[in-house]
């Protein structure tokens, strides 16, 4: 929430209004703001196979109205339409278990835990995929202001997160997850 404070500070500073977490609150000086509280996003409860292979070749391809079907509103939204998760909402953000995460959309591997750090941003953030092959990058134009590259799962092109090139090393990149996207599986 450091950054909730500095966002704070400075709406204050300039008597302004300050959205934080959808929640719209007036931020004057002399005023208590409340702090929105971060919540989870709301992770489907279906049986999902995961796959801790290579990715084969073979896509799945289902009609948006299935992908409704299938998956929680939140997911389809990040998903399917590439949304963003509000940082530091995300289940999988301060998850310290060993063990691999998996599409959330069809259940292939996609990363592992040893790979995870600690980036500061509010989501999940890994510095390599499990497997190469297993994720597509590609260039995003949606931000009027950058060029970024975001990152689909291989099998199912549901959308993940997006890559950056200020990651530690040994890559120096930085995949930045929606934690919605994702599906954790601790090591026994």
């Amino acid at each position: 929430m450091k950054y909730a404070a500095i966002t704070l500070g400075i709406s204050m500073l300039f008597g302004g209004i300050l959205v934080f977490g959808g929640a719209r609150t007036e931020a004057l000086a002399g005023v208590a703001v409340p702090q929105a509280t971060p919540k989870a996003a709301v992770v489907s409860d279906r049986a999902l196979e995961l796959t801790d292979a290579q990715y084969d070749g073979s896509e799945i391809k289902k009609s948006d109205e299935d992908w409704k079907k299938e998956l929680t509103p939140t997911e389809y939204n990040i998903m399917r339409q590439e949304g963003t998760e509000q940082p530091y909402t995300g289940s999988l953000t301060n998850n310290h278990q060993k063990g691999k995460y998996y599409c959330a959309a069809c259940g292939l591997v996609v990363f592992k835990s040893a790979t995870k750090f600690e980036s500061g941003t509010g989501w999940p953030s890994f510095y390599e995929p499990i497997y190469k092959k297993n994720v597509i990058e590609h260039e995003d134009r949606s931000l009027a202001s950058e060029v970024r590259i975001k990152v689909e799962c291989a099998r199912c092109h549901a959308h993940l997160g997006h890559v950056f090139d200020d990651g530690p090393q040994p890559t120096g990149l930085r995949y930045c997850l929606n934690s919605a996207s994702l599906r954790f599986k601790a090591e026994k």
